[in-house]
């Protein structure tokens, strides 16, 4: 990954950024060939201390030679930092992981159509994220094979044919991680409240969410079959469902998600201007 199509420019160094510069370095692109422009200072130097690239406050013309340019930046300051760079990124290839951004913004503020719109999660920091990818038409079989090159360090990745798609998928699985920790938290609540200490509850909630998973994955069976399957008529499992049914659970849940994706679609509309 060392050659000069490879040389990457990140508008942003938050985590996210972080995640995929450190899992392109262990893939062998030299820091040299990464150029990161952030103006916050501490993250220029965490940066530049922790993966040793160069970290710039403003964007300028070291860009032009990036063949990609990773935008990672809040979706409020998108605009900005596009219009900033934007003489100098004209011919990269553009891959976008900030939220709500719609590829109709980013290509009329950078004057090109070569897009990827991304949506990650927080899981990319330990190479176990999921990341949905969306296309404009004029990006090249090359140029998605550089994108899911990229995103591979972070973890697994699929493409959606829709654009619309993103802000589902912003629903279900940018936002994912968050439920998770939720019901983490509600079982070892639970589970310290039943005489558990806060160690114990915790070890045995995340295992327990980490083996379910795997099961799920690892099967091709219903979601449904596999819950029914732990839940016998009349026991501990069937009366912790029946609670939560009782209590309209996944009614409620189902809700949330379609917020959600809401406000992922007003995100588009409010900083998208």
């Amino acid at each position: 990954m060392n050659d000069t199509n490879s040389r990457i420019a990140f508008i942003g160094g938050g985590n996210m950024a972080g995640a995929i510069i450190g899992g392109l370095i262990k893939q062998g692109l030299a820091p040299g060939q990464v150029a990161v422009v952030e103006p916050f200072a501490p993250a220029r130097e965490r940066l530049k201390q922790q993966f040793g690239v160069d970290a710039q406050e403003h964007a300028g013309p070291a860009l032009a030679s990036a063949a990609l340019v990773v935008w990672a930046v809040k979706p409020q300051t998108f605009k900005e930092a596009a219009a900033q760079a934007r003489a100098h990124v004209q011919q990269a290839l553009h891959l976008s992981v900030a939220a709500g951004i719609r590829s109709d913004s980013i290509a009329a503020w950078l004057g090109t159509e070569r897009i990827v719109r991304s949506m990650p999660n927080t899981p990319a920091l330990v190479g176990k994220g999921m990341t949905a990818l969306y296309a404009r038409p004029a990006v090249s079989v090359v140029d998605k094979a550089r994108v899911e090159q990229v995103i591979a360090t972070t973890g697994e990745h699929l493409w959606v044919a829709q654009e619309q798609h993103l802000d589902a998928v912003t629903a279900l699985s940018g936002s994912g991680p968050a439920y998770v920790f939720y019901f983490l938290e509600a079982m070892t609540q639970a589970g310290t409240e039943m005489g558990l200490d806060a160690q114990q509850a915790r070890r045995l909630a995340v295992g327990t969410f980490a083996g379910a998973a795997e099961l799920a994955r690892a099967s091709e069976e219903p979601l449904q079959t596999l819950r029914e399957r732990v839940t016998s008529k009349g026991g501990t499992t069937y009366a912790a469902i029946t609670a939560m049914d009782d209590a309209q659970v996944k009614d409620a849940f189902v809700r949330a998600l379609h917020a959600a994706c809401r406000r992922a679609q007003e995100l588009g509309d409010e900083f998208g201007r």
